[in-house]
Order: C-alpha cells, then sequence, then structure tokens
C-alpha cells in the first residue's frame, strides 16, 4: 500500500455552475478495505458528467471530483477477508497489474489519476481490448445492451427510432439494434453524422435541421409508427415521440440533452397504450452478477469485433481538457464518444 499516494488529482467542482466550475482539485484518497485501487489512463466524458457539474444531479458534497467512467490499471487489492472469500469476486480473477474499466452512475468522482472503487463495478478487459477502448465503451455500451433486453426488448422485424443516432450511444444502439434483426431510423444534424450512421448499421437517417422529423418516420413505417423510441435528447423531442409511436409502442426516455423533461399528465399515455421508461443503467447492473453478465457481453462483442467503438477525440487531464470536452459534447460537434486521456 505504500505506493498509493494520499491525495488524488481529480477533475471537479467547489461549486455548482457552468463549464468554468470544472477544476483541476487535489482531494484524499480514501481506500476502503473492500475497495480496488486503480491507477487511471483514461476517463470517458458523458453527459451525466454535466447533470452533476450543473446541479442538476446533486453530488453529496463540495468540493468533489465527477465522472463515472475510467479505465487503468490495478495497483491494490481489496483486504477484507469477507470480499476475497467472495464466490463473486474470485470469479473475476482481479490481480496486481491487470488492465480494467471501471464505470457506475452512482459512483461519481472516478475522474481522478488513482481511484478506490468497490470491487463489484470493475472489470478485467480481455487481451485485445485497449485501456482507451475500455473507458470509451463502458457506460454507453452497459446502456445500450441492457436498455435493448430490459428497457424495451428489441426483437427481430422490429422498427426502432434512435435520436442522437451519430453520438457515442447512439451508435452502440445501432449496432445492437441491428444485431438483433430490426430497423434502425436515427436522427441527427449533418450529412457527415448521417453517413457515419449508416456506416454503422442505420437503415433509415433523418437530418432533423432539414427534414420533418415526424412526417419522415410516418412516411417510413407507412403511417404506422415505430414500436419503440430511444431519446436522449428529452425536452426537445419528448411530445413528438407520442405521435411517431405505433398503438402499444414503448418510449425510453434515455436523457436530457436538450433539458428535462417537463412534468406530464400520464393520461396522455393512454391514447395509444404507450409504455413509459426513465431508466438507468445502474438498476439494470445493480447486483455484481448483473454488471458481470452485461459487461462479459459488451467487451465479448468488442473482442469480436460485433461492436465498434467509435472515438472522437482524446482530450488532457486538465481543467481545460475537461472544459472543452464538455462544451463539445453539448454543443452536438462531436461524433463517438470523447475521453480524457491522463
Amino acid at each position: 500500500m505504500s505506493s498509493i499516494p494520499s491525495t488524488r488529482k481529480a477533475i471537479g467542482i467547489r461549486e455548482t455552475g457552468d463549464f468554468e466550475a470544472l477544476e483541476l482539485l487535489t482531494l484524499p484518497l480514501k481506500v476502503g478495505a473492500d475497495e480496488i485501487v486503480v491507477k487511471t489512463e483514461y476517463m470517458g466524458v458523458n453527459f451525466i458528467d454535466t447533470y452533476f457539474r450543473k446541479g442538476l444531479y446533486p453530488v453529496k458534497e463540495l468540493p468533489s471530483a465527477i465522472g463515472v467512467e475510467i479505465s487503468g490499471t490495478i495497483v491494490a487489492l481489496p483486504t477484507d477477508p469477507a470480499v476475497l472469500e467472495d464466490p463473486e469476486y474470485k470469479l473475476r480473477s482481479f490481480t496486481v497489474g491487470a488492465r480494467v474499466g471501471v464505470c457506475d452512475g452512482r459512483t461519481v468522482g472516478l475522474h481522478s489519476d488513482y481511484a478506490s472503487v468497490s470491487w463489484s463495478i470493475v472489470h478485467v478487459l480481455p487481451p485485445n481490448v485497449s485501456t482507451r477502448i475500455g473507458a470509451a465503451a463502458l457506460t454507453q455500451g452497459l446502456t445500450a445492451l441492457s436498455f435493448t433486453e430490459e428497457a424495451y426488448n428489441v426483437k427481430k422485424g422490429d422498427t426502432i427510432l434512435v435520436h442522437t443516432v451519430a453520438g457515442g450511444l447512439g451508435l452502440l444502439f445501432t449496432q445492437i439494434i441491428k444485431a438483433r434483426g430490426a430497423t434502425v431510423i436515427g436522427t441527427t444534424s449533418t450529412k457527415e453524422k448521417a453517413e457515419l450512421a449508416k456506416a454503422h448499421g442505420a437503415d433509415h437517417v433523418i437530418l432533423y435541421k432539414e427534414e420533418d422529423t415526424v412526417q419522415r418516420v410516418l412516411e417510413l413505417t407507412n403511417g404506422v409508427g415505430v414500436d419503440a423510441v430511444f431519446d436522449g435528447v428529452g425536452k426537445d423531442t419528448f411530445d413528438s415521440n407520442f405521435i411517431m409511436l405505433k398503438r402499444k409502442g414503448t418510449l425510453v426516455s434515455v436523457g436530457n440533452a436538450s433539458g428535462a423533461v417537463p412534468p406530464f399528465a400520464p393520461i396522455r399515455l393512454v391514447e395509444k397504450n404507450i409504455t413509459l421508461l426513465r431508466p438507468t443503467t445502474s438498476n439494470y447492473t445493480y447486483t455484481p452478477q448483473e454488471r458481470f453478465h452485461y459487461c462479459t457481453e459488451l467487451f465479448g462483442m468488442i473482442a469480436d469485433g460485433a461492436l465498434k467503438i467509435q472515438i472522437h477525440s482524446d482530450y488532457p487531464f486538465s481543467a481545460e481538457g475537461a472544459i472543452q470536452a464538455q462544451k463539445d459534447l453539448t454543443g452536438g460537434k462531436t461524433i463517438g464518444k470523447l475521453i480524457l486521456k491522463v
């Protein structure tokens, strides 16, 4: 344990606010007896980071690090005998020096050069999956896999609408939905993004700035509508989803990129018997068994080449790098995943 520092450098906030609230902080590194210590190499940047920075999602105390996704190498294992004898722990074959991915929407504050985390949210990477890909894949990959299985179980013959189809999550949704035998209709902002989405398997891509999304979806489905919508936009697209869904369709509200959805009357679901969900990945990967199932499936697909991870850019591990990454992410300028490199 002597090689583990007592403090960590972290991207975080002293108070909630705009982009400039982000700082490179020095914070204590507290290590629990049931925790694994990871020396970080890459950090995945996600919309949830902006929610904590703005205060849309609360942090327990300030100052606080942000971030829910990293990769790196194990530098220390748990010391709690009960953990070391746990069959689920043993199943994972953790060793010092192993390359791992770490993520959990409930564990905020991972964007630091060292992270002490519960063993249950750590997954050993296959030999042919790099730590760079590991940090880029976990949060969005687990979301796409669990949502297409549990929020709405995508089936062969379905037609699915994916908003912001060329983003990091959208491209994963597209590949997984196609692998399940369904048709993908996507929305995006530019022709460049549309071509990328098609290269990843999207059947139809609507340029929402130039075309009427509702009209095009109804044209493509002969007026019937889609079986399900995966919507990470939120406020700006919420209402139109009800028009584009078929009877007994499912609306999966994935995120709030344009802002939180305003309160609405549940009676709106009656017209078509719509199912509405606002799930979170951490509740589909809540138990060690659930997380191991989805992580194993995800990295197996990546290792086999069945799932390709598109990385937009690497940003430096600094306040300036984190600020620029969040600005680019929320500004709609990105194609694929954004990561910070330590």
